[in-house]
């Protein structure tokens, strides 16, 4: 099973895109993971690691939230 964290910066107001990202992993994988956790940060960070493993970062890449599904299911 696998294990998804979705670190996102607080004070920057990324929540609602950390619920996004979430919903849309759970929507498709729910029965495949172990937990799903968001983690709260900042210093603009929004960042989403499967299994340790930094699948996207918001530094690197624009936000694409069918790539990030398709990078967890991967995984799974």
């Amino acid at each position: 099973m696998t294990d998804v964290k979705i670190e996102y910066c607080v004070p920057c107001g990324f929540r609602n895109r950390a619920l996004d990202v979430q919903k849309a992993i759970l929507s498709g994988l729910e029965n495949k993971l172990d937990t799903i956790s968001l983690v709260m940060g900042d210093h603009g960070v929004f960042r989403v690691q499967v299994d340790g493993d930094i699948i996207y970062d918001k530094a690197e890449d624009d936000l694409d939230i069918d790539e990030i599904v398709r990078e967890v299911r991967a995984y799974t």
